[in-house]
Formats: structure tokens, sequence, C-alpha cells
């Protein structure tokens, strides 16, 4: 295989961090605005739609275009089959155990608020139904990320296999190239796919997300097949921010919190200038990282691994936060920093001080497990036992 050598690039591990990291905020939101969720404040917030529909505009595309950069370097040093292996402990595992054990009490939180649920001991059996949400207790509920790159990095795997080890040259590829085509292309998948099928997150008819999300799975995984393209990427940031600032200008002036009905060709516009600025945004977020965020930082090794808990958990802990501050006579600002930090605490607590030092929590939540020292025997020969596992380890 090709570069053998093992480079970290950590501006992706910022960006990985900050990606999952806003998802506490993203959530938090959705406890104060119109749109369907669990558990709903009382009073809720129009204006805080504004920020989250520009966010959800990218958020989870740069999630699943930073999960293909790492399985880019993930398949340079190791097998087909060691990396499917992988995915089975450390994506499946995770999601079924989570599926059965954290995200019930946020079902069980809905239900109490809707009236069909008393206490958990009588809810939780419902679950071992498995019949699936809304009707029944079973869902993946947040975790529906998991399913979904699990089946692309598995199903895809051949392909990407080829890609990585491939020689292919990327010279000659004009600026707008990079702008232009992969814009162009998830618009085309926006205008068919969109108004065909609505986002479910329920994988076997979400097809409209599974173009998008494959996409840019894709062009993560291939974008580190190419430092050219990568600076050309870096090179074009500042164009990229024109760019996505102009059509997300027009989204918010003629589409967003506006009551028409669109149709026709008004409503391929809107699809192409929707799938167009999410496109200019990822640009504009990876232009930027490259050029800023190349840093290492003891802090950013810890949080990497922290990541996958916390995403694991966060939702959870925000249902519940919101459901015993539901009749709390609070503005919605003091909530939400009340929630959102509070979820962020409380999600630290337990991963650092429960579940990192034990290896049967870590592996539920998605972690290597630790490898424990050898004890070594006292006296002269102690180091040469110690050189000797080294060289045979190697």
């Amino acid at each position: 295989m090709e570069n053998q050598i093992k480079i970290r690039r950590y501006e992706f591990d910022w960006l990985r961090v900050l990606a999952f990291s806003l998802l506490i905020f993203y959530h938090t939101g959705m406890y104060f605005v119109s749109w369907d969720w669990h558990v709903k404040n009382p009073v809720l917030s129009q204006t805080l739609e504004v920020p989250m529909i520009f966010m959800s505009q990218w958020r989870m595309s740069l999630i699943f275009l930073v999960s293909g950069v790492g399985v880019y370097f993930a398949l340079g040093f190791r097998s087909a089959g060691t990396f499917a292996k992988d995915r089975l402990k450390r994506i499946l595992l995770p999601l079924v155990i989570a599926m059965l054990l954290v995200v019930p009490p946020q079902i069980y939180f809905e239900r109490v608020v809707q009236g069909t649920a008393t206490d958990y001991l009588s809810f939780y059996p419902s679950v071992f139904e498995f019949e699936p949400y809304p009707e029944g207790n079973f869902s993946w509920h947040h975790l529906w990320y998991l399913t979904y790159i699990f089946c692309y990095s598995l199903l895809l795997l051949p392909l990407l296999v080829y890609l990585r080890r491939v020689s292919i040259q990327a010279v000659g590829i004009p600026n707008w190239v990079l702008l232009a085509v992969p814009a162009l292309w998830l618009s085309t998948g926006g205008i068919l796919l969109n108004e065909r099928f609505p986002a479910t997150n329920a994988l076997i008819d979400d097809w409209a997300n599974h173009f998008l999300y494959i996409t840019v799975f894709l062009i993560g995984f291939i974008l580190m097949k190419f430092p050219q393209l990568q600076e050309k990427v870096r090179k074009l940031r500042w164009f990229s921010l024109g760019l996505a600032a102009s059509t997300l200008t027009i989204l918010y002036t003629f589409y967003w919190f506006k009551d028409i009905d669109l149709n026709g060709i008004e409503l391929s516009l809107y699809y192409a200038l929707k799938q167009s600025n999410r496109w200019f945004w990822l640009m504009v977020i990876l232009g930027f990282a490259m050029q800023h965020l190349n840093l290492k930082h003891k802090f950013l090794a810890q949080a990497n691994e922290m990541v996958y808990p916390f995403y694991i958990l966060h939702q959870t802990v925000i249902v519940a936060l919101g459901y015993y501050l539901l009749q709390a006579d609070w503005s919605i600002g003091l909530k939400f920093s009340v929630i959102s930090l509070s979820t962020f605490i409380i999600c630290f607590l337990l991963i650092k001080y429960l579940i990192m030092p034990l290896n049967w929590l870590r592996l539920p939540f998605g972690m290597k497990t630790i490898q424990r020292e050898t004890q070594y025997p006292a006296g002269l020969h102690a180091e040469k036992i110690k050189e000797k596992e080294q060289l045979v380890s190697n």
C-alpha cells in the first residue's frame, strides 16, 4: 500500500472534535424550536431556528466527509478484512448496545410527556418487543449516523480499497472544477431525490440522504489521495466563503421563513441553491482548517478519543435534562445555557472517570481497550526480558 509512513492530519482531528461538539448545541436547540423532537420546551423560539438552519446545511455532511478522511488513513495501515472486523467491533457493537441501553431513556421521557408511560421499569421491557419507533419503543434515534457509516464503509469497501491502492494523478484540474462539479452533482441529486425521498434517517427509504452522504464521504476519502487538490481547497477558502455567503443570503432572503408554495422551476432552483450552499460551506470549513488547524495540542488526543462516547451519550442527557426542566419558569437563554453546559459536564465526568478507566465500558462506547503494561520481574534480567518482548511484538 502507498504511504506506509503514518501521517497525522491534525486539522481533521480538530474538525471531528468541533463537528461532534456542535451536536450538543444543535440538539439542545431542538428542545426550543418548532421542529418535531422528543421533548419540547413549553415556550418555543423562532429566532433560534435562524442559526440552526445554517448549521443543518453542513454539520452532518462535514461529519461524513471527515469520516471518509479517517477511512482513507485507516485503510493505509490495515487489510480490508481487519478493517471490516474493526467496523464490527467499534461501530456495530456500540450501536446495538446503545439501542438497548442508552436510547430507551429518550423514548421513555417522550412517552411520559405523551401520557403513555409511568415508571421506567414498566416501560423498559417494551424495548425488547423490537417494534420500530415511533409506533414502538425500539430505535437508534440520534445514532443513525453509526448505522449509515457502518453500511457505507462495508458496502463501499472494494471500491475504497481499489482507490487507496491505484495510482492516479490529479494534475491540471482547474480551481473552478472543485467548486462547480460537486455543487452541480449535489444539486442534481437534490432536484431529483429530495422531494421524492424526504429525510427519515431510517436507512432503507432515505435515498436523498444516501446520495448526499455517500458523495461527501467519498469526497473526503478521495481528497486525501491528492495533495494537489487539498492545496487548491486551501487557496480557494476566501473565494469559497464569498460564494457560501452569497448563496446563504439568497436562501435566507427568498426561501427560508417565507410562507411560499414552491413547485416546478422554483423548487428546482431552491434545491440547487441549497445543495450548492452546502458544498461551498464545506469548502470554506476545509480550506480554513487546512490553513489554521494543522496543529498538535496536548488537549487534542484526549478530546478526539472522548468524542465517540460523547456522541453516544449526549442526546440522552439533553432529553433527560429537558424533561426535568419542563416546568422551570426560566428564560430560553438560561435554559439553553444550563442544558448545554450541564450536558457537557455530565458527559465529561462519566467518560473521564467511569468509562475511560474500564476496558469493559470502553468497548461498548467505541473506544480502543487499554493495553496494560506487562509486569517484569525484579533483578538484572528485567530489561533484557522487556527488550526481547518488544522485538517479538514488532
